[in-house]
């Protein structure tokens, strides 16, 4: 009973906090449309982004006043909310989102993250996104390029596009390398060399350093642990979630990367996919780690729990 309580007052002040800040994104949308590009970006988008950092500050809010979840958290002291960063995270659930959005809400700039083009179908949230430029990628699968040449490097022209839009405005753009969320089916499937993790694709990191230039100071490597099993988003609306693990270290981005040519250069696409598996080994020694260390206090805590008694 107590978990459809909570689940009912996290929903409606979920749905509250999404209507009242689209309201106001979608009103003042139209001056986009009226304004020079330069203005759009250098004036318009601070405002729009304080709005979308106001909105993730309410979702803060009724999460704590909704959910009992025990927060583990480790952070770099030095980051900076007038500063360009590439984020990116193992993604296992929707709730990352909320999770990313929450722990690094205020820290840097509002999180941009790459979404697919379907997405922007999604009512009222594909229409907020879309309002927030968050950059749509339409991916094309192998056989259909084979059917239409022609829409060969279409989405690689699409993803620089959307990047060149964040050069005026201090921006993180956050991106999942996995492009799918983990699952024990699709680990089965891909048989990757990692315990925890799916393979990275770099593809779409490569292509926004690119089109971005030297502006991104560093990658924000998030690892997300859920140590009582990965939730659903219904879970965590039900106050399911005991504990949540973040780890965050900062990556300095070699210089000659915002300048490679991924998609013809065969030796720099080796180079950087390399860069990343390093760091995706890395976070899955991470990621077992804090299982092992999650394992060993439960252990003490029933030991402990067993000599009180």
């Amino acid at each position: 009973m107590r978990e459809k309580i909570t689940a009912i007052i996290a929903s409606t002040l979920l749905f509250i906090n999404v209507i009242f800040w689209c309201s106001l994104l979608f009103m003042l949308t139209p001056i986009k449309f009226i304004l020079p590009e330069i203005v759009v970006r250098k004036v318009m988008d601070p405002i729009f982004s304080a709005i979308a950092s106001a909105w993730i500050s309410c979702n803060s809010g009724w999460m704590k006043l909704t959910q009992g979840t025990l927060w583990d958290i480790e952070i770099p002291d030095n980051l900076n909310p007038k500063g360009w960063y590439f984020v990116s995270a193992n993604h296992q659930s929707w709730v990352d989102i909320l999770v990313l959005q929450h722990v690094l809400n205020g820290k840097i700039p509002f999180l941009k993250f790459f979404l697919k083009q379907e997405l922007i179908r999604v009512p009222i949230m594909g229409q907020a996104w879309w309002a927030l430029d968050f950059p749509f990628m339409k991916r094309f699968s192998k056989s259909y390029l084979k059917k239409h040449p022609e829409m060969k490097g279409k989405d690689i022209e699409t993803t620089q596009n959307a990047c060149k839009k964040f050069k005026y405005i201090p921006t993180s753009v956050m991106n999942f390398f996995e492009g799918t969320r983990f699952t024990p089916e699709k680990h089965v499937k891909q048989q990757p060399p990692y315990k925890h993790l799916l393979n990275p694709k770099s593809g779409g990191f490569a292509f926004a350093l690119n089109a971005m230039g030297d502006k991104f100071q560093s990658l924000l490597d998030c690892t997300i642990v859920y140590p009582e099993g990965i939730p659903s988003f219904a879970d965590f609306m039900h106050g399911k979630i005991p504990k949540i693990i973040v780890r965050i270290r900062e990556v300095p981005i070699p210089a000659d990367f915002c300048h490679g040519d991924y998609e013809n250069d065969a030796e720099f696409k080796h180079q950087f996919q390399s860069w990343v598996s390093d760091i995706w080994k890395q976070k899955d020694k991470e990621i077992d780690d804090l299982y092992k260390q999650e394992c060993l206090i439960e252990d003490n805590q029933a030991q402990a729990g067993h000599l009180n008694y």
